[in-house]
């Protein structure tokens, strides 16, 4: 009797070890038994409403598959509502666009990012109308600029009239007016090289401040030229494409209101229009009451691939700005970040995840 109840006691022990074995390499796996609770948010291409399809839910779906977990989705309207559930351990974890962003690393763990965003500009690529060829003509800084020009001519000339109006008062009248008017003809003459030998200084005083001007024209006048014609070029190419954010001081750009893009913006100084959606916004660029759409760049690549008879009249700036990562958020507590990133590092090495991010939005180049 002792003996068989010895035997009961050690068949006790040994599944009582095993079951302790087989739920430590369950927890080192991260192999679950149950339902995961997956809590789901953000916007297409990410997420499509309904959970039916998007970037990070077919990626998820990837990942759940190779390791045969079972899910159990919930919507959320939000991604701040979905972290209150998910701080509130009413979800396992979320799945969608979720930023990984220093003050969510503090209260959550995240999964290493399985795709970049950033925000980016779009706009119109269209001809020039005859207005804007013209406008560069009439800019503050060009006008400026041919204003000191002409005050420095003037003064050249009224030195030039003063030392020869008596020495040649055949070549420099007496009268101010016409005196001067020879003083700066004869300024441009010498600062162009042109030498038409028409007018020309015959006293000392006069060759010193001939000679002198050449030698002021060539280092300063030319220079002030240049900038002139810089200033008409950069201002007539691409008045109507905007390739970066400091094209846009002066423009109107849209966004969509209390995104990221709009804080940006906002911070950037950069007069913003709200619109309700990015449907919203592109309309208002199309039809002319903006110049420039601020937003998310995935969103506005998933748009042109959508939207392919405005794809051609529209240009995506290559410049980017305020990059994050997009990553699956998880309790602080959660132990299947390491499975989850493991997975995610053998999706990218064989080009799954690249493959499934361009069905929904063209290839970014």
């Amino acid at each position: 009797m002792r003996h068989q109840i010895s035997k009961f006691i050690c068949a006790i022990f040994i599944l009582l070890s095993s079951t302790l074995i087989l739920r430590a390499q369950t927890k080192t796996e991260g192999v679950i038994t149950d339902t995961l609770r997956i809590g789901v948010s953000g916007n297409e291409p990410f997420v499509y409403e309904g959970n039916a399809q998007g970037i990070a839910l077919e990626i998820w779906d990837r990942i759940a598959e190779k390791k045969g977990w079972h899910c159990q989705y919930t919507s959320y309207d939000t991604v701040d509502k979905a972290l209150i559930a998910l701080d509130e351990k009413e979800v396992d974890l979320l799945v969608g666009p979720i930023s990984i962003t220093s003050e969510r690393v503090e209260n959550f763990k995240f999964s290493q990012p399985f795709y970049n965003s950033s925000i980016s500009i779009i706009s119109r690529i269209g001809n020039q109308s005859i207005w804007q060829k013209v406008k560069p003509l009439f800019s503050i800084k060009l006008l400026m600029a041919v204003g000191i020009f002409l005050i420095i001519l003037a003064g050249v000339g009224t030195l030039l009239w003063l030392a020869e109006r008596k020495a040649s008062p055949e070549q420099f009248s007496h009268d101010p007016i016409k005196g001067i008017g020879t003083g700066m003809w004869l300024a441009i003459v010498t600062m162009s090289t042109t030498g038409y030998g028409d007018k020309a200084a015959v006293t000392l005083t006069g060759r010193i401040i001939s000679g002198a001007w050449m030698i002021i024209s060539i280092i300063f006048a030319t220079s002030m030229v240049a900038g002139i014609a810089s200033t008409l070029t950069i201002n007539s190419i691409g008045a109507t494409t905007i390739t970066s954010l400091e094209q846009l001081s002066g423009h109107r750009a849209a966004t969509i209101s209390g995104s990221s893009s709009a804080q940006f913006l906002t911070k950037s100084n950069i007069k913003t229009i709200g619109a309700n959606s990015l449907e919203d916004a592109m309309l208002k660029l199309q039809n002319k009451e903006v110049d420039a759409v601020v937003y998310d760049r995935p969103q506005l690549l998933y748009y042109l691939k959508n939207n392919k008879s405005v794809n051609e009249h529209l240009y995506i700036s290559k410049a980017e700005y305020y990059k994050q990562g997009y990553g699956f958020a998880f309790p602080f507590d959660s132990e299947l970040v390491y499975s989850v990133n493991r997975t995610l590092l053998a999706l990218a090495e064989n080009q799954e995840i690249e493959n499934i991010v361009h069905l929904y939005i063209q290839k970014d180049e």
